[in-house]
């Protein structure tokens, strides 16, 4: 019997669970009004940047 592969799998439903809050932001931007999903868009992306690049706590183990 064949080994089954997790990672795969794992990674199947990364990509799902991606595709699916992608459709649901999109479907919350359409409902919007113009004006407010440009001014909501911008504080988001600037609220997740500062997180990603992890600078400022100098608590990283990257040397």
């Amino acid at each position: 019997m064949a080994k089954p592969n997790y990672s795969f799998e794992k990674r199947q439903r990364e990509i799902a669970k991606k595709k699916k809050k992608e459709e649901k932001l999109a479907k919350k931007q359409s409902s919007r009004p113009d004006s407010d999903a440009g001014e909501s868009s911008a504080p988001d992306e600037a609220a997740t940047t500062p997180t990603d690049t992890g600078s400022g706590s100098g608590s990283g183990t990257v040397q």
